[in-house]
């Protein structure tokens, strides 16, 4: 990847964000998911210490391209097609979480040592394996949940009460959650989904031309 401006490390950090949502949707309402675009949002919170923004999601911008093509959907003002209401709000949902974690430096250390507990099981485990979703997923439960702001997830109820599927589903709110943190980290802010949609979108389009 070329060096990024910031705009487009907003950008990443948002697509990163709505990747999460749209995988979330897609659990709930399907009960699939896509086993790289999964791998792409768990190891996104794995890695701790990354080098870069483009290091969060592996170096590479086609693990981001459901994201991005999120990102231009919300931005350009016009497209009817896209984002569903249900990513949305969970994406949004996900910009307010992060800010109560921001509030709370207890659950944030716990949250760090949880991922380092899964970090070590992938000695033994790939980032996907249903013990280590599982041990995301119980994170998400032991620290976010508690939060008395909750996401209401909707969906097919033999999907959600999938045991397996609900895992995913925490982890990957887990994850949102650490794609807006690295939204506000490089300077990203809700208002800009507002007032700097033009600038965003220029940046997603620009993006998403660089894979084709």
């Amino acid at each position: 990847m070329n060096k990024q401006t910031q705009t487009e490390h907003q950008v990443l950090a948002l697509a990163g964000l709505f990747q999460a949502a749209y995988l979330v949707e897609q659990v709930a309402k399907t009960g699939q998911v896509s086993e790289e675009h999964l791998r792409t949002s768990i190891e996104s919170l794995l890695d701790q210490n990354p080098a870069s923004v483009e290091a969060v999601y592996g170096n590479k911008l086609s693990n981001l391209r459901l994201g991005l093509q999120e990102v231009k959907f919300l931005t350009d003002g016009k497209s009817r097609t896209g984002s569903s209401p249900d990513v949305i709000r969970y994406a949004l949902s996900l910009l307010h979480l992060e800010g109560q974690l921001r509030k709370n430096p207890q659950t944030l250390d716990a949250i760090g040592k949880g991922i380092e507990n899964a970090n070590r099981q992938l000695q033994h485990f790939a980032s996907t394996h249903e013990n280590v979703v599982a041990n995301l997923a119980g994170l998400y439960q032991d620290t976010i949940s508690k939060f008395r702001y909750r996401i209401h997830v909707t969906g097919t109820a033999q999907h959600l009460q999938n045991n397996q599927n609900a895992n995913k589903i925490r982890a990957l709110l887990l994850a949102g959650i650490r794609s807006a943190m690295l939204w506000r980290q490089v300077g990203g802010r809700r208002w800009q989904l507002m007032f700097s949609r033009r600038r965003l979108n220029r940046a997603a389009t620009q993006l998403l031309g660089q894979m084709s």
